[in-house]
């Protein structure tokens, strides 16, 4: 691998990266007619021209006026299959990449409501296909959804990350997979594709946001838990600034510091578009969590909330990060909320 690839993924590990701490692997009105009198309606704007203007490429609102084919899933493998569902190893298209996951089909006929599932950071030299969220997998599964994890492009046997695509190192290029997955998703002959959903967890869940604000009609509900901030600065200082202040510093010398060109800085950060989302947002997160600060969660809330956003934000007194005794609880929401939302 090239120096500028190696320093490519290094950044990646850090800005991509976010939280961390996967757990650990386990088991017109309808009928209105207008009159002849009536003044000529005003032409709507183009969609391009009601969308964010782009100032850069390395943005939300490029994100916004791209197209994602999706294209279709390949089963590469059939294993641990269980009496309620079928799970495959799969590869899917995301532009000229390949991205690997994991796919679990219930038993029966279908046609089934589908989730895609944003994973938080892992290492990469450690990930393997469909790490991560194991738990809800399963559960989601046994429950009658189809679930597609996706691994992101240089994860498992996905592609690795384009050398020189800079757009990867503040997830843009993750989104891109995820928004993909949906797509891909929605091909398959049992999945009902007006019946889709997102979940994310830590990092995933920054992608999920991304997801939501750069193609509001791709789900129809999103799902994050003990989620990384909607600003990017929150997560480059918490995590790159002290542990590869060397890359944030060449990093703003290519780009500006977010106190010189905040406008750069805020056209990576989903909140500064939440104005866009337009499915309701489900989310959960712990008081003690380690990793992702409560606060985090809190402001995310309340910027939805004056954003129009339909919202629920889940508090878990004394719950870290990776989510312990009170997960079944949260699961069982989670369950109901997607139950009500993909009926």
């Amino acid at each position: 691998m090239s120096p500028k690839a190696m320093s490519a993924l290094a950044i990646s590990a850090v800005l991509l990266a976010g939280c961390g701490g996967e757990p650990a692997a386990a088991p017109s009105s309808p009928g209105t007619t207008p009159s002849a009198s009536a003044s000529p309606a005003i032409p709507s704007p183009s969609p391009s021209e009601s969308l964010p203007p782009v100032t850069d490429k390395v943005s939300l609102p490029q994100l916004m006026r791209e197209e994602f084919p999706g294209g279709q899933v390949k089963v590469l493998r059939e294993s641990g299959s269980t009496d309620a569902y079928r799970r495959f190893e799969v590869s899917h298209p995301s532009g000229p990449l390949t991205i690997t996951g994991v796919l679990f089909r219930p038993r029966g006929a279908g046609p089934f409501p589908g989730v895609v599932f944003a994973h938080g950071h892992i290492d990469t030299d450690i990930y393997v296909t469909g790490q991560g969220l194991r738990r809800e997998q399963d559960r989601l599964a046994r429950e009658g959804y189809v679930v597609l994890h996706t691994d992101y492009r240089g994860h498992a046997g996905s592609s690795s990350i384009p050398e020189g695509t800079e757009e990867d190192e503040s997830r843009l290029g993750y989104t891109r997979d995820t928004i993909n997955a949906v797509q891909a998703m929605k091909r398959l002959p049992y999945v009902d594709p007006d019946r889709t959903a997102l979940l994310g967890r830590s990092m995933g869940g920054g992608v999920v946001m991304n997801a939501l604000v750069a193609q509001p009609d791709l789900v129809r509900a999103g799902v994050t838990y003990a989620s990384v901030s909607s600003d990017i600065v929150d997560n480059i200082n918490r995590w790159a600034v002290p542990s590869r202040p060397d890359e944030v510093a060449r990093l703003y010398r290519q780009h500006g510091d977010p106190e010189q060109q905040p406008e750069f800085w805020e056209g990576l950060s989903a909140r500064t578009y939440f104005d866009r989302i337009e499915v309701p947002v489900q989310m959960h997160h712990g008081t003690d969590d380690e990793s992702c600060p409560i606060g985090w969660a809190y402001t995310t809330r309340d910027l939805m909330e004056t954003a129009g956003v339909r919202q629920r934000l889940w508090v878990y007194q004394g719950e870290q990060h990776a989510f312990g005794p009170q997960w079944d609880l949260s699961i069982r929401r989670v369950l109901g909320f997607l139950d009500r939302h993909l009926a």
